[in-house]
């Protein structure tokens, strides 16, 4: 997998940040963690380790993954947690599977057969199965757990897609976006980890009114 990237948001990190790194020591991925400048206590807490650190202009979730896949010149790019909620045993797996089926992007699933989450409460489960629905028959999307971004996809697939989200409307305008362009998704069956620090940076309410917003947007885009 030398064309693989793993694209890591880490704001406000420090505490996971050093210990998933350090768990993806023997896979030997190539990794570059974004963050903002200002963001001083997760850039010291991993100043010691040998990683590619780029820096976003602007905030939020989705600009963080932005500027992390668009500063990749081609190849694969794999979004992975910085709080230790994704299993890297996963990410060959998903791999072999993209390429095997010739898809653009394969989304993982805590709600496949032999999957699950140590981490989904039941409002976020809740929430999570009423936006996959919303996906399914607005846009035709056949992936099973929307807002879960474990992706792998591929680099220049995803420049066409002009996506514009900085907040977590990423989550949704990447599959549908995909989708709306013809572009082949499947989806893996994977295990969500407890994270590490125990803390979501997803406000449920808010968050989830934002991301509403977004689909309906969408529903309407050419």
């Amino acid at each position: 997998m030398k064309d693989l990237t793993l694209i890591i948001p880490a704001k406000n990190e420090s505490e996971s940040l050093p210990s998933v790194l350090k768990e993806l020591e023997k896979y030997n991925f190539k990794i570059r963690i974004v963050l903002s400048e200002d963001d001083v206590k997760t850039i010291n807490s991993i100043k010691d380790l040998d990683v590619e650190i780029i820096y976003q202009k602007q905030k939020g979730y989705g600009d963080a993954l932005i500027t992390g896949i668009e500063s990749l010149n081609d190849g694969f790019f794999c979004i992975f947690n910085a709080d230790g909620s994704f299993h890297p045993d996963e990410i060959s797996k998903m791999y072999e599977k993209m390429k095997l089926n010739n898809s653009d992007f394969v989304f993982a699933s805590r709600y496949e057969k032999h999957s699950g989450s140590e981490d989904d409460t039941y409002l976020t489960w809740i929430g999570n199965k009423i936006f996959t629905l919303l996906g399914k028959i607005m846009f035709g999307l056949n992936i099973t757990d929307i807002l879960y971004t474990f992706v792998i996809g591929n680099v220049n697939q995803f420049k066409k897609l002009n996506i514009n989200s900085l907040d977590f409307g990423f989550c949704v305008e990447l599959p549908i976006m995909a989708i709306k362009n013809n572009m082949k998704l499947i989806t893996y069956p994977s295990h969500e980890r407890k994270r590490i620090a125990g803390k979501k940076k997803v406000n449920e309410f808010r968050d989830g009114f934002l991301i509403l917003i977004k689909m309906i947007k969408l529903l309407f885009k050419y």
